[in-house]
């Protein structure tokens, strides 16, 4: 999220993207991509698991990529390899060419790809890299209870 990394955009991805697809989420509970989609859940987000090798996780059904997904999507949240980054987010531009729902392409803390950035950035998308969703709403809302 380079080009918006300030704290009011930061504040305001979280406050305005509601709907979240989550790629590469896990059953593990004890795995970010597992814990990050729980808390977010928890917090009132509509969390959609984007996972090939899952039918169900938590009780929400998963799909096999963006494309399946059917419900309006506010933003995609990636918990692959950096390796693997530019093949979702030629999803979400896809996606967003297509249907014109999505708004924000957010890489799980540790997750960075400059050249999908750029061409995310390039489709109208906004890109954070390498943050923590959870960790971020946590230091936003913690006392508000959001």
């Amino acid at each position: 999220m380079d080009s918006t990394e300030s704290e009011k955009e930061l504040k305001g991805i979280l406050e305005t993207c509601r709907v979240l697809a989550v790629v590469g989420m896990s059953r593990d509970s004890g795995k970010a991509a597992g814990r990050v989609p729980r808390y977010l859940a928890s917090r009132g987000y509509a969390v959609i698991p984007v996972n090939p090798n899952a039918r169900h996780i938590d009780g929400l059904k998963a799909y096999p990529s963006l494309k399946e997904v059917e419900k309006t999507l506010d933003a995609v949240v990636i918990f692959r390899p950096s390796r693997e980054v530019m093949k979702h987010v030629r999803e979400a531009v896809a996606r967003k060419e297509s249907r014109g729902d999505l708004r924000v392409v957010w890489m799980q803390e540790g997750i960075r790809d400059d050249e999908a950035a750029r061409l995310a950035e390039e489709h109208g998308l906004v890109v954070v890299q390498d943050r923590c969703m959870a960790k971020e709403h946590a230091r936003f809302f913690r006392r508000s209870g959001k």
